[in-house]
């Protein structure tokens, strides 16, 4: 069972929601590259409002994703695209569902 979690709340900038989707849509192939990261989820809720949901086995691989190419870059790009400043959560994963 994955232990850990992050979810990171994005907010684009108005008219930056589609460079804010084709971002996230492209960090897939960072993420895939992180064998810590269990699982990775970019999902939108509204026209501006964005999250990532990761999850992990151990804090080992949460810090590597934290200090990764994804987390760089989304910090890279943070005041071209973002309303607001990434709000990072880190939490302990109940109960999980995956594939295998």
């Amino acid at each position: 069972m994955t232990a850990l979690s992050l979810c990171v709340e994005l907010k684009a900038k108005p008219g930056k929601e589609d460079a804010v989707a084709a971002f996230l849509a492209s960090a897939k192939s960072l993420v895939d590259a992180e064998p810590g990261t269990i699982s990775w989820f970019a999902v939108r809720f509204d026209q501006s409002t964005f999250a990532i949901f990761d999850a992990f086995d151990d804090d080992a691989g949460r810090e590597a994703h934290l200090s990764g190419k994804v987390a760089a870059a989304l910090m890279e790009n943070a005041e071209e695209l973002l309303a607001a400043t990434p709000q990072i959560r880190k939490a302990d994963v109940l109960a999980d569902k995956l594939p295998g």
